[in-house]
């Protein structure tokens, strides 16, 4: 600018300002002078001025905004250092408290009473005292940030630990169980057991999340992009599995020394192609009752506990939410895996998308009942032509081995095929082509019959089913926090059944009363496919279904759910039945994970109105059904173990769930003929199972 140029507004000064561009000389001159004297005086500033061809007021600025920048950096260099300190403090601290806790005495099982239990209870104390002068100190530094004090952390309430006994039972007990306790079942309520969501997230705890998020979101690209020896492939279905001491030696961790010595690492990697974009799918992960929509048969319960980032100019990018999940294998017997966890989207480039999860220590370690955790896993989404996505999938978790598996399923869980990247990306692909399939217009030419008169019809119809199977999960779950207990009854049955009950307000979900569940879940020594074969078929229904009294079924409408034949929803009407006012809904699906039979009685009026296009959420529902999973054999295998006595090659876990309205009564109470009732319909319909299989009786 010339020193004879008129005056300019403000506006004009800002403008040219931001376009202003030092040369390479003017800068390097600028810091050599910083160097020696980072506060030059008006005489320096002249002299700075004349030799470089700016303006003093140039000068000025330059040098201001240098100065700002070296505090920035000086303070963000004491922050990490601070950070560092803190987390390893906080690790070195849980393994103390973790210590002590564990520890006991060999002769008395108690706590022990020698000298060094109260030397490691000094040491914790002055740990204690130690992490909270550095969290005061680093409260102190972020409060220069905000102006204002920082809150300090929300103090943890001990969660209320629930009484229900939940002991696996019947399956391989030796000894005596107690019987069914009828007073106690009667009075259970419906009611989900709440989780103790925290508060709002105090200040001082979202960088220190932001960092977490971040550095797990570098190693899940990481572990995404890199092969052997990171991966390596076992078994003849050629599954990617984790090599632990190569990943340690290339992601160490804090505190990595204090790993527990009960805990088990499962980690898998798998990709597929799916039908749906990036940015339905990013829109489905960081919601969590969508979440949960899209894998019903893995996520039983979840909640975005808060959202920490809402994403950059009003995109999902950089969305970060704190949230709450349980994982499930579809039987009463396998307890579900708890979670709190950040969820954390980046956008790489235009249609290519990362999410990643990773645990977190929020409120605190005692307000889950395990201390399982996930490492950093989850998806690479990239965009592909005509709508679809490939999809590169990583779980990885440290499991609480406390948590026992039961035997009938400790090849599945154990070989990591039942909380796998391969069930996530199975369960994706078929939940993806189904809601493909509720989005074409028009009716399939597989609708049998005409009965479904037009697109609105068929909608309300998959989303009725979907309600259905939703449902049915959520029955059948061995969760803490559904509100279920399951009670194994002795000298009932002989087959393992387990029941719960409890009382439904309705009628938008279930039917109004009093309702018993009852499930049991066995091996069979035939593949799950043909299992699911035999029990989605309506010619062979009346084979194993009791309530038919012998009776064959029609199936009069069918939708069509996917690509592989026996994802469908079938409308089934009984013939020569005195019910002809009822007709049975039934969904079946399928898919390299495992497979589900799931009906329910529906009357004609209110098929009808679901048929025209009506809102289903207000027609009850109690469903019923099955659920069949591979027993984990390896293939080719044939050694007798626990859960397969017979050494056969390939054989399947099938879980049986039946319901039943025991009384509308908001006041009834359970009897001893409706378990009679219950059990003896499941026992009957296992052992016709097994004669239809040509099954020994084990």
């Amino acid at each position: 600018m010339d020193s004879g140029d008129e005056p300019e507004t403000l506006e004009q000064q800002g403008r040219k300002k931001r376009c202003h561009r030092h040369t390479p000389k003017q800068i390097q001159e600028l810091e050599a002078m910083f160097k020696v004297c980072p506060h030059p005086d008006e005489k320096q500033r002249m002299q700075l001025s004349r030799e470089l061809g700016l303006e003093a007021r140039q000068i000025k600025f330059w040098f201001q905004n240098r100065r700002t920048q070296m505090k920035a950096q000086h303070e963000r260099a004491g922050n990490c250092t601070l950070r560092a300190d803190n987390d390893k403090i906080r690790c070195e601290n849980i393994a103390m408290k973790e210590a002590l806790k564990n520890a006991i005495c060999p002769s008395c099982g108690g706590p022990p009473t020698n000298e060094d239990s109260y030397v490691d209870e000094q040491k914790l104390r002055m740990e204690n005292a130690r992490l909270k002068e550095e969290l005061d100190r680093v409260s102190s530094f972020a409060s220069k940030y905000l102006g204002r004090p920082v809150t300090q952390l929300p103090s943890v309430q001990p969660m209320a630990m629930s009484s229900l006994d939940l002991s696996m039972g019947g399956y391989s007990n030796p000894g005596p169980s107690s019987s069914i306790d009828l007073d106690l079942l009667s009075g259970s309520s419906s009611t989900v057991m709440p989780f103790p969501f925290p508060a709002a997230v105090s200040e001082i705890e979202k960088p220190l999340m932001v960092d977490l998020a971040t550095r797990a979101m570098e190693e899940l690209i990481r572990l995404i992009q890199t092969d052997e020896p990171l991966w390596v492939t076992v078994g003849r279905d050629r599954r990617e599995v984790l090599h632990l001491e190569t990943y340690e030696r290339i992601f160490p961790r804090p505190g990595q020394q204090f790993k527990y010595a009960d805990f088990h690492t499962e980690a898998s990697r798998d990709s597929t192609v799916v039908i749906m974009n990036s940015t339905a799918l990013v829109d489905m992960f960081i919601d969590a009752s969508k979440w949960a929509e899209l894998f019903p048969t893995i996520v039983s319960k979840a909640k975005n506990i808060e959202v920490l980032s809402t994403g950059i100019a009003g995109s999902k990018n950089g969305t970060l939410i704190l949230m709450y999940g349980e994982l499930q294998v579809l039987s009463p017997v396998i307890p579900t895996r708890e979670f709190c966890f950040l969820r954390y989207c980046h956008q790489i480039q235009q249609g290519l998308w990362a999410i990643v999860d990773v645990s977190v220590d929020y409120p605190g370690e005692n307000q889950l009942t395990s201390r399982s955790q996930r490492l950093p896993s989850g998806c690479l989404i990239q965009d592909m032509p005509n709508g679809y996505s490939k999809i590169t999938w990583v779980e990885h978790m440290e499991i609480d081995k406390r948590n026992h598996t039961h035997q009938l399923y400790r090849n599945l869980v154990d070989s990591g095929m039942a909380f796998g990247a391969q069930r996530w990306l199975s369960t994706l692909q078929r939940m993806c082509e189904r809601f493909a399939c509720l989005m074409v217009a028009g009716i399939s030419s597989r609708d049998l019959g005409g009965v479904i008169p037009g697109p609105d019809g068929k909608r309300s119809m998959m989303m009725l089913a979907q309600r259905m199977v939703n449902n049915f999960c959520a029955s059948i779950t061995a969760s803490n926090n559904h509100g279920h207990k399951w009670t194994n009854p002795s000298g009932l049955t002989d087959v393992g059944v387990r029941l719960t009950i409890y009382r439904s307000p309705g009628p938008a979900s279930h039917p109004s009363g009093l309702i018993l569940s009852a499930a049991t879940s066995i091996w069979l020594p035939v593949p799950s496919q043909r299992v699911f074969s035999f029990l989605k078929d309506e010619k062979t229904r009346a084979e194993w279904d009791v309530l038919s009294n012998g009776n064959s079924v029609q199936e009069v409408a069918r939708i069509t759910n996917g690509s592989h034949p026996g994802n469908c929803i079938s409308l089934l009407r009984a013939l020569n039945s005195a019910q002809s006012n009822m007709l049975i809904l039934q969904e079946s699906c399928i898919d390299a994970s495992g497979s589900l039979v799931v009906y329910t009685s529906i009357d004609l009026p209110s098929l009808n109105n679901v048929m025209s296009g009506e809102d289903p959420s207000n027609v009850p529902l109690l469903p019923s059904g099955f659920a069949i999973l591979p027993d984990g054999q390896p293939v080719g295998g044939g050694a007798s173990t626990s859960s397969n006595p017979m050494g056969v090659t390939s054989g399947s876990l099938v879980t049986v769930l039946f319901q039943l309205l025991v009384s509308s009564s908001p006041s009834a109470k359970l009897d001893i003929e409706s378990v009679t009732t219950v059990t003896q319909l499941i026992s009957t319909t296992v052992q016709q199972m097994k004669a239809a299989l040509n099954c020994p009786s084990i």
